[in-house]
């Protein structure tokens, strides 16, 4: 690779000063910490501020890079998959009508991608912090967890009220957490935590696979408190993506059981659905958000939805072939073109339909490619081995299913708290897995 070339010329020439550094030596430790920093203010720091520590992990790799003999690019397949969106989203973004404001959405993504370099080179030389990266994010599960639970016995007012409640009695009407994420959103808060939930539950499997049981218990509270918080976003996307993450979880449980447990756990796992179809069906609050699912055009939230699906295909229609440009500025603006009256939007509600529209249909392919070879690659790992590394593989696998389900329906995939925790998901299978 022509790239690799120029690095090792860097790398030679450099050589002597990375020696002689002691601050370069520690640049491992440098873009670690950094990576550390990064997830923990995610839940309450705005996203600009947290952009500033990526940006910061992206140029310490940058160094690193130049500097460390034997540093090298490796493309997979899923790899030349990103590459090929990237390059469509460039051309995107040039040909953009609105340049300046496409712009700074292609920075953006330029800085999540790099990201996602940036933990690749990371993780391939420190995968036993791997573990310790998914437990941080099952710490700040619970933290935000027990913040969820708080507000719900405050009831709070302030964003409560994102539901349709024309068709609702006082006693249907449900109390929406949003926890401490930047901008306060149910939408986001429980989008973030479905993509957490699996990190939560490896806090309570790692512990118990060595025997430490009250670390264990700590770990499996925080992951059903985690799932508790989620139902108390009121998210219906948060929802549907919650189920499929229990039908992952239940199916790789039950492939790693010993026989003589398995009865056990698929009665168990019964026991469990009816308690949760019990729940749902007598409390009213819960029964009206549940149900609203399936309302279709008799719930505003949903002909809402739909009416912004309609003027998306139609833009889409219009600029298949490089869409519109990056960034929600960018959207916004077309949008207004095609928006049905009194239905202004800042996103298509659909991460996959945004993605077309704003980039194209090669753009989405090439998307979809990225997604399909890393997904692939997981499920042939978790069902070849039987290790601790498949358990960070099946925890990611699990998460990012989450938010890709999630995104049919909603676009707070783009948000930097969820983004950020799929790109650490994609490197951490990119690593493990390796080809």
């Amino acid at each position: 690779m022509y790239l690799n070339n120029i690095l090792c010329f860097f790398q030679n020439l450099l050589k002597h000063v990375y020696e002689t550094s002691f601050i370069l030596k520690k640049i491992d430790w440098l873009i670690g910490a950094n990576i550390f920093l990064l997830f923990f203010v995610s839940i309450f720091a705005p996203s600009d501020n947290i952009g500033c520590f990526a940006i910061f992990s992206i140029i310490l790799t940058a160094i690193k890079l130049l500097c460390k003999s034997g540093e090298k690019f490796e493309l997979n397949t899923a790899d030349k998959f990103l590459l090929v969106y990237f390059l469509f989203v460039l051309i995107s973004v040039a040909g953009s009508t609105l340049f300046y404001l496409s712009l700074k959405g292609f920075f953006k993504t330029v800085t999540y991608i790099g990201f996602y370099i940036s933990l690749v080179h990371y993780l391939k030389d420190n995968k036993h912090v791997i573990k310790y990266l998914l437990i941080l994010l099952g710490i700040c599960a619970g933290i935000e967890s027990l913040t969820a639970i708080h507000q719900n016995f405050l009831s709070v007012s302030e964003i409560s009220g994102w539901q349709d409640m024309s068709r609702l009695n006082p006693e249907e009407v449900m109390t929406r957490v949003y926890g401490t994420l930047k901008p306060l959103n149910p939408n986001l808060f429980g989008g973030y935590m479905l993509s957490v939930l699996p990190a939560a539950l490896l806090c309570g499997v790692l512990p118990l696979k060595s025997g430490h049981y009250k670390l264990s218990a700590i770990g499996f509270s925080t992951f059903l408190l985690s799932l508790f918080a989620i139902v108390l976003t009121g998210c219906r996307g948060a929802y549907i993506g919650l189920f499929i993450e229990i039908i992952l979880i239940s199916i790789l449980t039950y492939r790693v059981l010993k026989p003589v447990y398995k009865k056990f756990f698929t009665a168990a796992a019964s026991v469990f659905a009816l308690i949760t179809c019990f729940v749902v069906v007598t409390l009213p609050s819960l029964r009206a958000r549940v149900f609203s699912i399936f309302a279709f055009r008799g719930d505003s939230s949903n002909s809402f939805r739909f009416n912004v699906y309609n003027s998306c295909i139609q833009m889409f229609k219009d600029n298949w072939l490089l869409g519109i440009g990056c960034g929600n500025q960018n959207f916004r603006e077309i949008y207004g073109l095609y928006m049905k009256t009194g239905f202004d939007a800042l996103s298509a509600y659909n991460i996959y339909l945004e993605t077309a529209v704003e980039s194209g249909i090669f753009a989405l392919a090439a998307f979809i490619g990225f997604l399909y070879f890393n997904i692939k690659k997981a499920v042939r790992y978790i069902s070849a081995n039987n290790d601790e590394y498949s358990l960070y593989v099946a925890a990611a696998l699990i998460s990012v299913f989450g938010m890709l389900v999630h995104g049919f329906v909603d676009t707070v995939f783009f948000r930097p708290q969820i983004q950020f925790v799929f790109w650490l998901m994609v490197a951490i299978i990119r690593v493990v897995v390796k080809n």
